[in-house]
């Protein structure tokens, strides 16, 4: 069986820093789209939240308007009973019947006050819940619009970046394939590790990139010599020199401007 090829340091670093700037440009892409996914969705939970509230008093409403209906048919009844009551009295055989009938006759006037008092209590809960359907209602209306408007502004973003995303993320998964394990567990716990998400970074005016901390000249001209792979002290970071960084940046950009 042919043995694999064994790469050089240099093409291990070369295919590290590719990898950065491919890795840079996709975090540069999620940058301009921000937080607005989570405020699309923070505004698409607030909307249905509303919109079920909404839904919810109107149900209310209809239950106390059916309520408000039982106790008018009620209050009829009461009436059409008190009539009958009424015309009863006039015809009972001794005391003992009147006193029934009347009885009775002053129940169904008590269930007449007591269905009076409902359906005025009802009403008043109508009228309220009706306020709240129309202030939640106009603040509904504005979340809507405005859950647009960031729609909107989400969809021109990604129509004008997601093939682009796409791509790298396809470059990007091609060139972790070349880099061995070990360099690639080092290379994404350091991204993670940084603010920037720079894991690779080169030597510019004796420092490395972003660090006021100076680099000794000896260590300065290993990392030229592209021999062994070598981090900074103080971030940990990995190491190239200047022409190195150069040369790959020239080549991604290239790469960068066909997609």
């Amino acid at each position: 069986m042919a043995k694999k090829k064994e790469i050089s340091v240099e093409e291990k670093l070369r295919a590290l820093y590719n990898l950065q700037l491919i890795d840079s440009r996709i975090d540069e892409i999620r940058n301009v789209r921000g937080e607005l996914p989570l405020e699309v969705e923070d505004l698409e939970d607030e909307v249905a939240g509303l919109s079920l509230r909404v839904e919810n008093f109107n149900t209310d409403i209809e239950t106390l308007k059916e309520s408000i209906k039982a106790k008018l048919n009620g209050i009829e009844d009461s009436k059409v009973l008190i009539k009958k009551y009424t015309k009863q009295q006039d015809n009972v055989r001794n005391n003992r019947e009147y006193t029934s009938l009347a009885k009775e006759t002053e129940f169904q006037e008590l269930e007449i006050q007591l269905a009076e008092k409902n359906v005025k209590e009802f009403k008043a809960q109508i009228e309220h819940k009706s306020d709240v359907i129309g202030k939640a209602q106009e603040r509904l209306t504005d979340k809507e619009t405005h859950l647009k408007h960031k729609k909107d502004a989400l969809n021109e973003i990604l129509s004008e970046t997601e093939k682009e995303e796409e791509a790298l993320l396809e470059k990007s998964a091609k060139y972790q394939k070349q880099i061995e394990e070990r360099l690639m567990i080092a290379y994404n716990r350091i991204r993670t590790n940084v603010k920037n998400g720079l894991a690779i970074v080169a030597i510019e005016r004796g420092a490395a990139g972003g660090s006021f901390f100076t680099i000794p000249p000896q260590v300065q001209v290993e990392i030229a010599g592209r021999k062994k792979v070598i981090t900074d002290e103080h971030s940990g970071r990995i190491l190239v020199d200047a022409e190195l960084a150069a040369e790959q940046k020239i080549k991604m950009e290239k790469m960068f401007a066909k997609i």
